[in-house]
């Protein structure tokens, strides 16, 4: 009885995850073909936030973004993409050794931790790039269906967020409500319950959250 317990109470904190619109994992899509005017992403103020969880708790923190484009004709987004630099990974929420201890795990820079999570130093960068833009209207906090190929550890899926874009001033920002991710679409599986038995309050999350800040001029 106790056991049935726990494994419940594990399979509902574990489903409690970052909160978000769930972007999807499909199939590889063509990439839009950009038109109009290109605007370069401004690196040293675009990154991207994360939420991560497990049983017994969370994180989050950034990635930097380290170059990309934004494309627009005539006040609409045409296309654009972005690399990541997942060296960058930063924790937030924890200081000391145990910030540098969680960074180094995610990196996979910690010995015998390699392949746990994102291996970074086989993929240094994670790439985005949109295939399609559908304009919303009277959508809180977002004014497109931003669809795109998100690239990690050489697996390409193509994923579906909402975000705000906005142009004037001569630049372009665009910014995105969270939205989640399964991790283990990119075969990223350590800690997951989906793969591993009797886990317990070790389990991790397959959700990963995600808001996406760029501006580009």
């Amino acid at each position: 009885m106790k056991l049935s317990f726990m494994i419940m109470m594990v399979s509902f904190l574990t489903a409690c995850g970052p909160k978000g619109d769930k972007a999807g994992a499909a199939e590889v899509e063509e990439a839009a073909e950009a038109s109009g005017k290109e605007y370069s992403v401004n690196a040293a103020n675009s990154m991207i936030m994360w939420e991560g969880s497990k049983v017994t708790g969370s994180h989050n923190g950034t990635i930097q973004v380290s170059e990309g484009s934004v494309a627009m004709e005539n006040g609409t987004l045409t296309g654009g993409n972005f690399i990541i630099d997942m060296n960058t990974i930063t924790n937030l929420d924890l200081e000391g050794g145990k910030k540098e201890g969680l960074e180094n795990h995610l990196k996979g820079t910690a010995e015998g931790k390699e392949v746990d999570f994102f291996n970074v130093p086989k993929y240094p960068t994670a790439k985005f790039e949109i295939t399609k833009a559908t304009k919303l209207m009277n959508n809180d906090g977002a004014n497109y269906v931003v669809n795109g190929n998100l690239t990690m550890k050489d697996i390409t899926k193509n994923v579906s967020f909402r975000a705000m874009v906005t142009e004037a001033g001569g630049k372009v920002t665009v910014v995105t409500p969270q939205f989640t991710i399964n991790r283990t679409d990119w075969e990223i599986k350590y800690g997951s319950a989906k793969f591993f038995d009797d886990l317990k309050d070790k389990a991790i999350n397959d959700e990963i959250g995600l808001k996406v800040s760029l501006t580009a001029g």
